[in-house]
Protein backbone atom coordinates (compact mmCIF):
# COMPACT_ATOMS: atom_id res chain seq x y z
CA UNK A 1 0.00 0.00 0.00
CA UNK A 2 1.46 3.13 -1.34
CA UNK A 3 -1.58 5.59 0.27
CA UNK A 4 -0.30 6.92 2.96
CA UNK A 5 -3.50 8.93 4.88
CA UNK A 6 -2.75 11.76 6.98
CA UNK A 7 -4.56 13.36 9.91
CA UNK A 8 -7.00 16.43 8.87
CA UNK A 9 -7.17 14.63 5.45
CA UNK A 10 -10.45 14.40 3.46
CA UNK A 11 -12.52 11.11 2.29
CA UNK A 12 -15.47 10.96 -0.36
CA UNK A 13 -17.26 7.97 -1.44
CA UNK A 14 -19.48 7.10 -3.91
CA UNK A 15 -21.57 4.14 -3.02
CA UNK A 16 -24.08 1.96 -5.15
CA UNK A 17 -27.26 1.82 -2.86
CA UNK A 18 -30.51 3.31 -3.12
CA UNK A 19 -29.47 6.10 -0.25
CA UNK A 20 -26.57 6.57 -1.84
CA UNK A 21 -27.99 7.30 -5.46
CA UNK A 22 -31.12 9.32 -3.70
CA UNK A 23 -28.40 11.31 -1.89
CA UNK A 24 -26.07 12.30 -5.16
CA UNK A 25 -29.41 13.42 -6.97
CA UNK A 26 -30.93 15.57 -4.59
CA UNK A 27 -27.62 17.51 -4.06
CA UNK A 28 -27.18 17.90 -7.92
CA UNK A 29 -27.79 21.81 -8.34
CA UNK A 30 -29.30 22.97 -11.17
CA UNK A 31 -26.74 23.17 -14.14
CA UNK A 32 -24.47 20.83 -12.63
CA UNK A 33 -22.58 18.23 -14.31
CA UNK A 34 -23.50 14.71 -12.06
CA UNK A 35 -22.63 14.44 -8.49
CA UNK A 36 -19.79 12.22 -8.09
CA UNK A 37 -19.82 11.37 -4.23
CA UNK A 38 -22.42 11.07 -1.88
CA UNK A 39 -20.59 11.14 1.74
CA UNK A 40 -17.22 12.70 3.29
CA UNK A 41 -15.40 12.01 6.63
CA UNK A 42 -11.87 12.67 7.77
CA UNK A 43 -8.96 11.00 8.69
CA UNK A 44 -7.88 11.77 12.11
CA UNK A 45 -4.66 9.14 13.11
CA UNK A 46 -2.85 8.56 9.70
CA UNK A 47 -1.73 4.84 8.50
CA UNK A 48 -1.95 3.22 4.97
CA UNK A 49 -5.82 2.14 3.73
CA UNK A 50 -5.76 -0.37 5.94
CA UNK A 51 -4.54 1.70 9.31
CA UNK A 52 -5.70 5.06 8.99
CA UNK A 53 -8.70 6.25 11.32
CA UNK A 54 -11.14 7.77 10.24
CA UNK A 55 -14.51 10.03 11.92
CA UNK A 56 -17.35 9.91 10.35
CA UNK A 57 -21.20 10.22 10.35
CA UNK A 58 -23.06 6.99 9.96
CA UNK A 59 -26.30 5.77 12.60
CA UNK A 60 -23.94 7.61 15.07
CA UNK A 61 -20.50 9.42 14.36
CA UNK A 62 -18.28 6.95 14.82
CA UNK A 63 -14.53 6.33 14.77
CA UNK A 64 -12.74 3.49 13.44
CA UNK A 65 -10.65 2.22 10.26
CA UNK A 66 -11.49 3.26 6.70
CA UNK A 67 -10.63 -0.07 5.20
CA UNK A 68 -13.03 -1.61 7.83
CA UNK A 69 -15.94 0.28 6.36
CA UNK A 70 -15.24 0.54 2.60
CA UNK A 71 -12.53 -2.24 2.11
CA UNK A 72 -13.10 -5.54 0.31
CA UNK A 73 -16.35 -6.88 -0.21
CA UNK A 74 -17.80 -3.42 -0.05
CA UNK A 75 -17.28 -1.68 -3.65
CA UNK A 76 -17.91 1.66 -3.00
CA UNK A 77 -15.30 4.11 -4.54
CA UNK A 78 -13.39 6.35 -2.12
CA UNK A 79 -11.26 9.14 -2.72
CA UNK A 80 -8.73 10.76 -0.25
CA UNK A 81 -7.87 14.32 -0.76
CA UNK A 82 -5.45 16.60 1.61
CA UNK A 83 -5.44 20.52 2.21
CA UNK A 84 -1.93 21.89 1.42
CA UNK A 85 -2.74 25.07 3.54
CA UNK A 86 -3.42 23.42 6.85
CA UNK A 87 -0.60 24.10 9.54
CA UNK A 88 -0.23 21.37 11.99
CA UNK A 89 -2.01 23.62 15.08
CA UNK A 90 -4.89 23.92 12.25
CA UNK A 91 -4.71 19.66 11.71
CA UNK A 92 -5.37 19.71 14.99
CA UNK A 93 -8.02 22.03 15.42
CA UNK A 94 -9.68 20.33 12.25
CA UNK A 95 -8.86 16.56 14.36
CA UNK A 96 -10.31 17.63 17.97
CA UNK A 97 -13.84 19.21 16.31
CA UNK A 98 -14.40 15.73 14.08
CA UNK A 99 -13.20 13.89 17.40
CA UNK A 100 -15.82 15.86 19.68
CA UNK A 101 -18.67 14.66 17.42
CA UNK A 102 -17.67 11.14 18.12
CA UNK A 103 -20.87 9.12 19.44
CA UNK A 104 -23.64 11.21 18.44
CA UNK A 105 -26.61 10.46 16.77
CA UNK A 106 -27.06 10.94 13.04
CA UNK A 107 -29.06 14.34 11.85
CA UNK A 108 -31.53 12.05 9.76
CA UNK A 109 -33.81 15.54 10.53
CA UNK A 110 -31.23 17.46 8.39
CA UNK A 111 -31.51 15.06 5.06
CA UNK A 112 -35.36 16.51 5.21
CA UNK A 113 -34.30 19.85 5.33
CA UNK A 114 -31.88 19.31 2.59
CA UNK A 115 -34.33 17.41 0.47
CA UNK A 116 -36.79 20.73 1.56
CA UNK A 117 -34.15 23.36 0.47
CA UNK A 118 -33.42 21.03 -2.77
CA UNK A 119 -37.41 21.82 -3.50
CA UNK A 120 -36.42 25.79 -2.68
CA UNK A 121 -33.51 25.31 -5.65
CA UNK A 122 -30.96 25.01 -3.07
CA UNK A 123 -32.36 27.69 -0.79
CA UNK A 124 -30.51 27.49 2.74
CA UNK A 125 -33.73 28.07 4.44
CA UNK A 126 -34.65 25.14 6.45
CA UNK A 127 -31.38 23.86 7.08
CA UNK A 128 -30.87 26.76 8.75
CA UNK A 129 -33.61 26.17 11.32
CA UNK A 130 -32.08 22.30 12.32
CA UNK A 131 -29.63 22.81 15.02
CA UNK A 132 -26.19 21.98 13.82
CA UNK A 133 -24.08 20.22 16.44
CA UNK A 134 -26.66 18.06 18.40
CA UNK A 135 -27.32 15.86 15.22
CA UNK A 136 -24.57 15.69 12.82
CA UNK A 137 -24.84 14.60 9.28
CA UNK A 138 -21.40 13.92 7.15
CA UNK A 139 -20.41 16.97 5.26
CA UNK A 140 -21.66 19.13 8.25
CA UNK A 141 -19.16 17.11 10.54
CA UNK A 142 -16.64 17.85 7.63
CA UNK A 143 -17.24 21.99 7.34
CA UNK A 144 -17.79 22.34 11.18
CA UNK A 145 -14.10 20.64 12.10
CA UNK A 146 -12.71 22.76 9.12
CA UNK A 147 -14.73 25.65 9.72
CA UNK A 148 -12.77 25.43 13.44
CA UNK A 149 -9.75 26.27 11.75
CA UNK A 150 -11.31 29.12 9.50
CA UNK A 151 -11.36 26.88 6.46
CA UNK A 152 -14.69 26.45 4.48
CA UNK A 153 -15.86 24.68 1.18
CA UNK A 154 -17.71 27.72 -0.39
CA UNK A 155 -20.82 26.89 1.77
CA UNK A 156 -21.54 27.92 5.49
CA UNK A 157 -21.44 24.31 7.20
CA UNK A 158 -24.74 23.82 7.91
CA UNK A 159 -25.55 24.12 4.11
CA UNK A 160 -22.38 21.90 2.88
CA UNK A 161 -23.48 18.37 1.15
CA UNK A 162 -20.48 15.77 -0.38
CA UNK A 163 -20.89 17.56 -3.31
CA UNK A 164 -20.05 21.12 -2.31
CA UNK A 165 -17.03 19.55 -0.32
CA UNK A 166 -16.39 17.59 -3.59
CA UNK A 167 -16.67 20.58 -5.99
CA UNK A 168 -14.43 22.82 -3.58
CA UNK A 169 -11.66 20.45 -3.57
CA UNK A 170 -11.81 19.93 -6.92
CA UNK A 171 -11.76 23.66 -7.75
CA UNK A 172 -9.00 24.47 -5.72
CA UNK A 173 -6.20 21.96 -6.77
CA UNK A 174 -3.87 25.02 -5.25
CA UNK A 175 -5.17 24.21 -1.92
CA UNK A 176 -5.62 20.44 -2.30
CA UNK A 177 -4.02 17.97 -3.19
CA UNK A 178 -4.88 14.16 -4.61
CA UNK A 179 -4.16 11.48 -2.47
CA UNK A 180 -5.81 8.36 -4.39
CA UNK A 181 -8.52 8.86 -6.82
CA UNK A 182 -12.24 8.20 -6.82
CA UNK A 183 -12.22 4.68 -7.02
CA UNK A 184 -12.65 1.00 -5.06
CA UNK A 185 -9.99 0.16 -1.82
CA UNK A 186 -8.36 -3.08 -2.86
CA UNK A 187 -5.33 -5.10 -1.45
Amino acid sequence: MSDLLEPGDVFLTRGHAFISRAIRFFTRGIGEKRTKVNHVGLVVEAGDLKEAIVVEALSRVKRHRLWLQYGPPKEDLVAVHRATNLTPDEVKLIVAAAEKQVGKKYGYLKIVAHFLDWMLLGAYVFRRLVPDGKYPICSWLVAYAFGKADKHFGVEPGAATPDDIWDFIEGNPDRYQEVRPLTPLVP
